[in-house]
């Protein structure tokens, strides 16, 4: 869940009971990254991440409806998205996406796949992924000195 912080300004990332609790690895300690999409072509996004401290129980299995929630308090300043006529929010909508990366995802990455169409079905998107992985490995082999 995600969810902003009245008090505090920043918004937050919480984990929640469910019933697929049994099929999480607890504590989670997967890196979290996220995204406030600049909606422009300009593609200026925001991105940042921040992986789980596992020891205070934020990351724990929830033993009530939500955990304390935690996240990255200056991620982006709130001034800049109530300016008149900003890049982040149109017609009183903005875009953030939070990804949790099961799968250490290496950092070169990370604005292509941010770049990707979030309305593209998950599949799609990982095999785009999966893809643009294999291109970018078979570039730097031929550019690898012989």
């Amino acid at each position: 869940m995600v969810m902003l912080d009245v008090h505090t300004c920043h918004y937050c990332f919480g984990l929640m009971r469910g019933s697929n609790d049994v099929m999480c690895k607890f504590p989670f300690n997967h890196k979290v990254t996220f995204c406030l999409y600049y909606q422009t072509p300009a593609l200026r996004h925001i991105i940042d991440f921040f992986r789980p401290d596992i020891k205070p129980n934020s990351f724990q299995r929830s033993q009530s409806e939500m955990n304390i929630a935690s996240g990255i308090p200056k991620f982006f300043p709130l001034a800049m998205i109530q300016e008149e006529n900003n890049s982040f929010v149109r017609d009183d909508t903005m875009f953030i996406k939070i990804m949790v990366d099961f799968g250490d995802i290496p950092k070169i990455l990370l604005s292509y796949i941010l770049s990707l169409n979030p309305g593209l079905p998950m599949h799609i998107q990982q095999l785009m992924i999966k893809q643009e992985t294999e291109r970018r490995e078979q570039q730097q082999s031929q550019q690898a000195p012989i």
